[in-house]
């Protein structure tokens, strides 16, 4: 069967420089967006898409009915500064959506994006986590926006180095004023200062249009979708291929495509759920994010505002819960990079949200919400952060291959995760001696197992992922159990591990 996918984007910046980036409409979130069904659903979704514009049509731009249409102001406090029209508006095209829809979301910072670049050179190693170091970093200059830092990137990158030491040396020492609340920054930017020597300065800052594209190329592998269609927004003049079309191309997506949005509904589509998500996402910062000059080192609370919901607003929150957790979830559903905090938070939020059952909830403990809803968002940033502290060094122990290299024992493990087989488990138990378990990019649990005439490196189902992050993290502080005789057993949709 076939599937067609549309795809769209939102706060695209073409050129990261220091007038993009100082600007009051920055915002350091790059979205994108691939909706889908299957061919034979598509007249269906049309004729419901074109319904709801037809009852809309006052509201379309240039024949168009987009996400232009809500203003960042109507998302000030989330869903609960949409007014009545505006709600409805929202209510009617998230119930487009059904247990048929295909939704591939993905979110990228353009300072981690920069970032990559100078320190590309470095590595994860068994004394240094570089992936938290850029962390740290990029969460740094996102949430204090330091002036001096920027301007030293855009305008001469050679002193960005000695402008980033200086203000994480005077944040550090700002910090100690409250220790109990910034103890964890402090630790995450001594380390980050353990190691500002020697980068490289980067050629350029294009953009890289790669990501979001090798997300969806997971996502459809792990749906098993092998026969689709992707129509890309079209940019700039007819003729030429952009660099997103040609992005796709090269992370090896098949037929894919630009064309105009007014000839296809599926654009319109993905258009108005990213420009969504986009702009409550950019208000979830702003509510969140302290001013530069806040002389006071505080947690920082969402507004009562925010909170201060009708039944049709809280509605919209339950609705768009659904699409981004429960329409065909998948693990590669949500695609993003190391820093994800404005994400991470964005799905709390929701999270949060979808706790209650009307407005009459919130309000039976009004005060305290905010708090609550922090500690929801907390929860998910540290498990986010966790799973990406939760990693074992994967450094070859001998020399690379062009298509993968040999873990310390020995075993092949492809760059490409899709190329590593999976562990065949047959019902009752299986038993296997471990000698490893680690965690790949994108959260794969893998296991190495012992074998003749050489060891072997498997995948394992991703319902085993909080199995084998919870022996990698033991295995970092030094807690190793392998190599063990480890029982794998299935039963019905589950499968079970105990290490013997």
């Amino acid at each position: 069967m076939k599937y067609c996918f549309y795809y769209d984007e939102s706060e695209h910046s073409r050129v990261i420089n220091l007038s993009t980036v100082t600007g009051e409409t920055y915002y350091d979130g790059f979205l994108a967006a691939i909706i889908g069904w299957r061919s034979d659903h598509e007249t269906a979704f049309e004729q419901r898409y074109h319904a709801f514009e037809e009852k809309y049509a006052d509201r379309k731009k240039k024949g168009e009915l987009k996400s232009g249409t809500i203003k960042p102001k109507q998302l000030v406090h989330g869903f609960a500064s949409l007014n009545e029209a505006n709600v409805k508006l929202l209510g009617a095209f998230f119930s487009i959506f059904d247990e048929n829809s295909y939704i591939y979301l993905f979110c990228a910072s353009k300072i981690e994006y920069v970032i990559t670049q100078i320190f590309k050179g470095y590595r994860n190693s068994v004394f240094f986590d570089m992936d938290a170091a850029r962390y740290s970093i990029v969460k740094a200059i996102v949430t204090y926006r330091p002036r001096e830092v920027i301007e030293s990137l855009y305008k001469s990158p050679a002193e960005f180095v000695a402008a980033l030491m200086t203000f994480l040396t005077n944040r550090i020492r700002r910090n100690k004023k409250n220790r109990e609340l910034k103890a964890q920054e402090n630790t995450a930017f001594e380390a980050v200062l353990y190691v500002l020597n020697n980068v490289d300065v980067p050629q350029s800052l294009a953009w890289d249009y790669h990501s979001q594209f090798v997300g969806f190329g997971n996502f459809l592998s792990s749906k098993g979708i092998l026969d689709y269609s992707v129509l890309l927004d079209k940019e700039g003049e007819a003729g030429a291929e952009s660099k997103t079309l040609i992005a796709a191309k090269e992370a090896s997506l098949k037929n894919c495509e630009e064309a105009d949005s007014i000839d296809h509904f599926g654009i319109r589509m993905a258009d108005m759920l990213v420009g969504i998500i986009g702009k409550l996402m950019k208000s979830l910062y702003h509510s969140l994010t302290p001013t530069q000059d806040s002389p006071r080192i505080a947690k920082t609370l969402l507004s009562k505002e925010w909170f201060r919901l009708t039944d049709g607003q809280l509605q919209l929150y339950k609705q768009l819960y659904h699409i981004v957790f429960e329409i065909n979830n998948d693990w590669y559903k949500v695609y993003a990079g190391n820093y994800s905090d404005d994400l991470v938070s964005f799905l709390g939020l929701l999270d949060f949200m979808n706790l209650f059952n009307s407005a009459k909830d919130i309000e039976q403990d009004f005060d305290m919400q905010p708090e609550y809803c922090n500690s929801c968002i907390c929860q998910r940033l540290e498990t986010h952060f966790e799973q990406m502290k939760n990693k074992l060094p994967v450094e070859p122990v001998k020399d690379q291959e062009k298509d993968f290299f040999r873990n310390r024992r020995g075993a092949k493990v492809y760059h490409d995760v899709d190329r590593q087989p999976i562990l065949e488990l047959t019902k009752g138990k299986n038993a296997f001696v471990v000698l490893s378990v680690g965690i790949a990019k994108g959260g794969i649990p893998l296991v190495t197992v012992e074998a003749s005439p050489e060891n072997l490196c498997y995948r394992l189902p991703v319902q085993m992922n909080e199995w084998a992050m919870t022996l990698v993290s033991m295995a970092n502080t030094g807690e190793d159990l392998f190599p063990a005789e480890v029982i794998f057993t299935k039963a019905e949709n589950r499968i079970y591990a105990d290490i013997i």
